[in-house]
């Protein structure tokens, strides 16, 4: 079974002057989503976040940040599994979807 990402709904980010390139983010990240050049680590995949966390409690110097099981990805996941439309409400008030 092949996985099935969602492009451009992840909530990861990288606080860049934070990282000392100490690896720990590409020891614990079960889909390869970071890479290291010049002692730094680095985004390469971010669609290939799972938004699981395991980068952020691992990483001594606080330079990533995510928040787990929120926003379009879990809304859209919920969806498929309950047959709803999703809806993440990142629209604001407007009460539409933009997932």
């Amino acid at each position: 079974m092949r996985h099935r990402y969602l492009k451009n709904v992840s909530t990861l980010t990288m606080k860049k002057d934070r990282c000392r390139g100490c690896g720990k983010c590409l020891e614990v990240c079960p889909h390869n989503v970071f890479a290291m050049s010049n002692n730094k680590s680095f985004i390469i995949h971010k669609d290939n976040c799972i938004e699981c966390g395991a980068c952020v409690k691992n990483c001594p110097f606080e330079a990533l940040e995510v928040t787990p099981g929120v926003g379009c990805a879990a809304a859209i996941i919920k969806g498929w599994l309950t047959g709803t439309e999703p809806s993440c409400d990142c629209s604001g008030n407007t009460g539409g979807s933009c997932c």
